[in-house]
């Protein structure tokens, strides 16, 4: 008897990861437009550049394994732009006694 882990191809395991990826990176908007409806003001909370950086970084594995220059790209800026802010969360945290959102 084949377990359900041993039924799974290799191309159906990238998929999965390709959603994960997706679904990681949706939670970002999730994330902020909850924040945004509490706040009742448009805001940018710490966790949805987490969420940005973890799908995005998904996403970035699923275009190398398809091999799609564009996705690649698109995935790969991102990315950079996502630790930059991280980063900046970081160092603001640590210069200012301010809690950050």
């Amino acid at each position: 008897m084949n377990s359900i882990f041993q039924s799974i191809t290799y191309e159906q395991l990238w998929l999965g990861i390709g959603l994960i990826g997706q679904s990681l990176f949706f939670m970002r908007f999730f994330v902020q437009w909850i924040a945004s409806e509490r706040q009742r003001k448009s805001i940018i909370p710490t966790a949805f550049w987490y969420f940005s950086l973890a799908g995005g970084f998904t996403l970035f594995l699923y275009a190398l394994y398809r091999q799609d220059p564009v996705f690649i790209i698109g995935q790969g800026t991102g990315l950079f732009i996502y630790l930059r802010n991280i980063y900046f969360i970081t160092l603001g945290s640590k210069g200012s006694s301010e809690p950050s959102t």
